[in-house]
């Protein structure tokens, strides 16, 4: 037998045991990282496995690769309103949270572990970053579900914070090895990364973007590999430019995963399941690099630097970083619990041994020990303080199927899931009595476990699913008629204008459902309204002004007005907060 085949034989026994493994770890609420880690133990040289790995250069860079991915798969998660509720405060986590953590558990790992300061503070600025996929996994699997804002802050900080603690790692080393020293130099450094990181993980993913949906491939499975080679470029350029690779990667993420892609729910799904996989492989190979032996030698000095950790440096970094904004001590107490360690940590601690400083085995197994001590404490812990908090919302409802449009070109439609509450618009009502815009269709309807053939004497009742092709520019109005009533946003002033069907559409319809108001009988059309404000028939093109409303004739059928365009040129109405806002799925 080659040796390659006992490789293959080898990685397949850990991953199957490892996916199997996370099947207990979401009914105990712990993170999978610890169950994939206790697999690579078990199969390591101290374990029953017996596999000998002590190779630092390759679990560097299997773990360095499997972290771009992880980040370009969270890059192309994160929504735009993500960043939109939370950037200012989750920037703050990530930049001045980072320092204040690293600061303080280095001097106090320094005084305890009887350290010079800045090695010290070198196992603080490696230990200093919280894991995305750590927390959103216990979060997910645990069933916790709380406010948008305070899900967004911790989104964006685990997803952003990684270069931090990435430049803070690289200068302590620096000032050690004598390359650099303390001063500009470090400043300097900080531009460097951050600046390097941010340009080029934008330029990249505006880049990756016009080229993907220009490219005619003729295999959609290609798709996929060239968008996840995006990413990796952008987090090579930024690394040889000197820039942070790290910060490229997950921007460019962010940059093409809010945009029209071609074959977009299928590179969603191929990144899942490259993550998933990034995961189990880099926890494996970690697991294997752990000695348990070693790691009860160091419980001590562990347990302290973990102590200091969770429960005096992430608080009080928590609430000064938090300070300049308007977050409960309930939000910044859950923030501050739920600041799980992960891959990064334990991956940043390989440098020094890389490197050949001095005691870094040593050093290795205290920030492995602490890794796994906050993941197993706070893991399973999370469901019960968001609980105690008053911090947990209902569960939503999800259907029991899928739609999504399958295409390797980009394609100008989305499909979009909503459920149904009491106070929506469209609740306990016909479809042939909606007013849907021109171009959103109602494709399907789930109510419980049954299929719903969408027809015009269709009811829709509370707790439906409802599933809309449309086109995403008129998704606004789409929005305010299947999302809850009292949720939803005024519409807001552009340049966009939302085509109804005139013959049905009446101006009651208009206030009902959307919320602009003509004067006029209420139960003339808009083809009426149009006729009798303009004293004739209207032409194609024409514009009619009322107040902050234009109405535009786009066709005719048979000389009346068959569609026209709304628009809304100034609107001051107050809208709702951004925790109160109602969206939809996006399905495609």
């Amino acid at each position: 037998m080659f040796l390659v085949d006992r490789l293959l034989l080898v990685a397949a026994v850990l991953v199957i045991v490892g996916i199997l493994s996370s099947k207990f770890s979401a009914r105990i609420g712990l993170p999978v990282l610890v169950l994939f880690v206790g697999v690579g133990m078990l199969a390591g040289s101290d374990g029953i496995g017996r596999i000998e790995f002590t190779n630092w250069e390759v679990a560097h860079g299997i773990g360095t690769i499997a972290l771009a991915i992880i980040l370009f798969d969270g890059g192309l998660r994160t929504a735009l309103t993500s960043f939109r509720l939370a950037l200012r405060p989750a920037l703050s986590l990530a930049t001045v949270g980072v320092f204040l953590t690293a600061g303080i558990t280095g001097a106090a790992a320094a005084w305890l572990l009887d350290l010079p300061l800045l090695a010290g503070f070198l196992l603080g600025s490696i230990i200093s970053s919280t894991d995305a996929a750590a927390v959103f996994n216990v979060l997910r699997s645990s069933g916790v579900h709380i406010r948008k804002r305070l899900a967004a802050v911790l989104e964006v900080e685990s997803g952003s914070n990684d270069p931090m603690a990435v430049f803070l790692t690289i200068a302590c080393l620096q000032l050690l090895l004598g390359e650099r020293e303390l001063g500009i130099g470090l400043l300097g450094l900080f531009v460097l990364q951050m600046g390097v990181g941010s340009i080029t993980g934008f330029a990249v993913g505006k880049l990756a973007l016009h080229g993907i949906n220009r490219v005619n491939l003729q295999a959609a499975g290609l798709y996929p590999i060239i968008t996840a080679s995006a990413g990796l470029f952008a987090f090579g350029i930024a690394s040889v430019l000197g820039g942070s690779g790290f910060l490229a990667v997950y921007l460019a993420g962010v940059v093409i995963g809010n945009a029209e892609l071609a074959f977009k729910r299928g590179t969603l799904l191929f990144m899942d399941a490259a993550a998933w996989l990034s995961q189990i492989g880099m926890f494996v190979m970690l697991g294997l690099l752990a000695f348990p032996g070693r790691l009860i030698a160091v419980t001590a000095e562990g347990v302290f630097v973990a102590i200091v950790l969770i429960f005096i440096a992430r608080p009080v970094a928590v609430a000064i970083s938090l300070a300049p904004f308007r977050m409960g001590w309930r939000d910044q107490t859950f923030i501050a619990w739920v600041g799980l360690k992960g891959a990064v940590p334990i991956v940043l601690a390989t440098y020094p041994l890389m490197l050949g400083l001095p005691d870094a085995d040593v050093l290795f197994d205290i920030i492995f020990f602490a890794v796994l001590l906050s993941a197993v404490t706070q893991g399973w812990t999370i469901p019960v303080l968001a609980k105690r908090l008053h911090l947990q919302l209902p569960p939503q409802p999800k259907p029991p199927v899928t739609l999504e449009i399958t295409s390797i070109q980009d394609v100008d439609a989305d499909i979009l899931e909503y459920t149904l509450h009491e106070s929506s618009r469209a609740v306990h009502r016909r479809l042939r009595d909606l007013r849907l815009p021109e171009r959103a269709v109602i494709a399907l309807i789930a109510r419980g476990d049954r299929i719903i053939p969408p027809r015009g004497s269709t009811e829709l009742l509370p707790g439906d699913h409802v599933f809309v092709v449309l086109k995403p520019r008129i998704r606004p109005l789409v929005d305010r008629m299947f999302s809850s009533s009292s949720r939803t946003e005024p519409i807001t002033p552009d340049a966009t204008e939302f085509p109804l069907d005139a013959a049905t559409t009446t101006l009651a319809d208009l206030a009902e459902f959307y919320d602009t108001e003509l004067d006029g009988d209420p139960e003339s059309t808009l083809a009426e309204f149009l006729e009798h404000a303009l004293g004739s028939a209207p032409d194609l093109g024409t514009l009619y002004e009322a107040g902050d409303i234009t109405l535009h004739v786009l066709s005719l059928a048979d000389d009346q007005v068959d569609c026209v365009g709304l628009r809304v040129t100034n609107r001051s109405r107050a809208r709702p907060s951004p925790d109160e806002r109602a969206a939809p799925e996006t399905l495609v």
